[in-house]
């Protein structure tokens, strides 16, 4: 089975909303997908996703509720063939972290060219886009992790 890691910088707005999403999609295409999201700083490890997230989720039908924050390791890169990143900052954090040149090979900006906006610190509006901009770009990342 094919595995897949969303990452963002905190681990409890964009990646876990963006695993959610893919596990999602994944069984909506009856396709075996492995699916699991890390955050480049520990600074919420054990905790759960942001609740404007979690509701968001829920308002599509993504679970994301029992999710459990956990920071990006070096062992990540051997347990995920795809790591997709939210922005450059991330990709560069990951990228670090690199071993080798197989290492760096895994690492995607998940919309490719652009960068996924953080809804942190904005408006509660901001977790609605992120969903669209997620859910827009699912069925892309499903068949390529399992080609």
């Amino acid at each position: 089975m094919k595995r897949v890691l969303c990452v963002c910088l905190g681990n409890i707005c964009r990646s876990p909303l963006a695993e959610g999403v893919l596990k999602s999609k994944a069984q909506e295409m009856n396709l075996p997908l492995r699916v699991a999201s890390a955050g480049t700083l520990g600074f919420h490890v054990g905790s759960g996703a942001d609740k404007r997230s979690v509701a968001i989720g829920k308002k599509y039908n993504v679970d994301i509720s029992n999710h459990q924050v956990q920071k990006f390791s070096l062992e990540h890169f051997d347990l995920y063939d795809i790591i997709l990143v939210m922005d450059r900052m991330n990709f560069r954090d990951v990228a670090s972290l690199a071993r080798n040149e197989s290492d760096l090979k895994k690492i995607s900006l998940y919309l490719e060219d652009e960068e996924v906006s953080d809804p942190y610190t904005g408006p509660d509006e901001g977790f609605e886009t992120l969903y669209i901009i997620l859910e827009g770009h699912a069925e892309h990342w499903v068949r390529r992790a399992l080609q």
